[in-house]
């Protein structure tokens, strides 16, 4: 057995690359760990992909800050893997390689119309009012009437954030360009569309009935649109969360017309599929759907009967998607790193020695955190299992990195020009994001210029 400790390198720092370093950190391996991120600063989606609105959601960077706190697990914030890292650099100075880098781009909705410029992907707005340092800071927010798609809390959020009044995200993190934006914005209603019934929508419960107290915007359903098949009432049945959801929906149809005075407005539609986006000029003008009628089963299919609903603009919250990485299997359907159970496999299907996947890139953008540590102890699990059966002799030896020692590959990313973050400069931007914030009455005020988050973390900052 060898006596130095395994080196792994998890790329990717949110939950998933966290918690797959936590869990890697506590087996009987002697190892030792670094966190690569793109980013200046880590939890990926729980900083940049929760809306500004849901601060206990974001009570889960509470639990990810204690693991990177404890100081055996060694962050590189602002590395970015294919450009200031290749495969190859990685393998030099690494054992074995996780990639738990999510997805982060919208899933593509191929319907006519859907490139028309006001044809938005919600994974993109949702980076913008969030403050992410790779998006542009300005948004097209024109609009008087939009249409989401999607039946997901995703799309609530977006649909959200677009019909809430600007002044009540003021409390939040929100980034001031996105308040500015959303406070011109013209927004009068959102419509947001779902291709199958109230039981089959995948909204959180409380998610849901938060969308009910958002000040002076009500929320439209139409009776019409509410149908259940066996399907449905199975499901029903069988989970609390659908039974919960399908009871606040049904709640809002007993609402009467007089009761709905807001200034805004969000409509649920059900039973809806989009199957065009309406175009006029080169511009959004409209959005149409086709009823769909549920089969028994709790799918849907269409009945040929159209809709033409007048929108400006169009958000298609049908899904994340992954992003490949150079030098590393992608599949582009599916848009993950194939593997076998955190295993990566190439295009024949054979194991990748020493390179691992976990997270959304592993499996897809599904499940909650919950799934997100499951997911990191098997593919963790099957690490440890190689590199036990690697120092048994039954298998090839893991420890393959030519440059172990953990100032080897700082100083390869010194000598490039790269400038990292280590986990004690993110405690002085993120002590400077807090004291901005307390300025202002709120927790925290993001910076967002990815060269002035780095400058301040690093105290490059001029005059600090």
């Amino acid at each position: 057995m060898s006596t130095r400790p395994l080196r792994v390198a998890v790329v990717g720092a949110g939950p998933a690359g966290i918690y797959a370093a936590d869990i890697l950190s506590k087996t009987e391996l002697d190892v030792s760990i670094d966190l690569l991120e793109r980013l200046p600063a880590p939890f990926g989606l729980v900083r940049y992909g929760v809306a500004p609105d849901h601060p206990r959601i974001k009570q889960i960077i509470v639990a990810l800050h204690k693991v990177l706190d404890r100081g055996d697990i060694r962050l590189l914030a602002n590395v970015d893997y294919g450009v200031d890292l290749k495969l190859e650099d990685m393998r030099q100075f690494y054992d074995a390689i996780i990639f738990s880098t999510g997805s982060i781009r919208d899933a593509a909705l191929d319907i006519p119309g859907i490139d028309l410029p006001e044809s938005l992907g919600a994974a993109d707005f949702v980076s913008w009012y969030d403050g992410h340092p790779d998006v542009p800071r300005t948004w097209p927010l024109g609009a008087r009437e939009v249409a989401v798609l999607g039946a997901g809390n995703v799309a609530l959020d977006v649909a959200r954030i677009l019909a809430k009044h600007a002044d009540d995200l003021l409390p939040t993190e929100i980034p001031a360009n996105v308040y500015e934006a959303l406070k011109a914005s013209p927004v009068t209603d959102v419509h947001v569309f779902a291709r199958r019934g109230p039981a089959q929508v995948k909204f959180s419960p409380l998610e849901l009935r938060e969308l009910g107290h958002v000040p002076d915007v009500d929320i439209v359903v139409y009776p019409e649109d509410f149908d259940f098949d066996d399907g449905s009432m199975a499901a029903i049945h069988s989970s609390n969360q659908t039974k919960q959801v399908v009871k606040t929906l049904t709640d809002w149809t007993l609402k009467e017309p007089e009761e709905l005075t807001a200034s805004r407005r969000i409509h649920l539609h059900f039973l809806h599929r989009p199957v065009e986006v309406l175009g006029e000029d080169g511009h959004v003008v409209g959005l149409r759907t086709e009823r769909t009628a549920l089969n028994g089963d709790g799918t849907a299919s269409g009945t040929g009967e159209h809709h033409d609903w007048p929108v400006q603009a169009v958000y298609r919250a049908v899904g994340y998607f992954g992003s490949p990485l150079v030098d590393i299997p992608f599949d582009d359907a599916a848009g993950v790193i194939p593997n076998r159970a955190g295993r990566v496999v190439d295009v024949d299907g054979d194991v990748v020695a020493g390179v691992y996947a976990t997270g959304w890139i592993k499996r897809g953008p599904v499940g909650l955190i919950g799934h997100t540590k499951s997911d990191a102890t098997e593919t963790v699990r099957h690490l440890v299992e190689d590199v036990l059966a690697g120092d048994g002799g039954q298998a090839p030896d893991l420890r393959t990195a030519v440059e172990p020692e953990p100032q080897a590959v700082t100083d390869f990313l010194t000598a490039r020009g790269v400038p990292v973050v280590d986990w004690a400069q993110w405690q002085v931007l993120d002590a400077y994001e807090r004291s901005l914030g307390e300025a202002a009455g709120r927790e925290r005020v993001k910076v967002v210029p990815r060269e002035e988050m780095t400058a301040i973390a690093r105290g490059e900052r001029p005059g600090a």
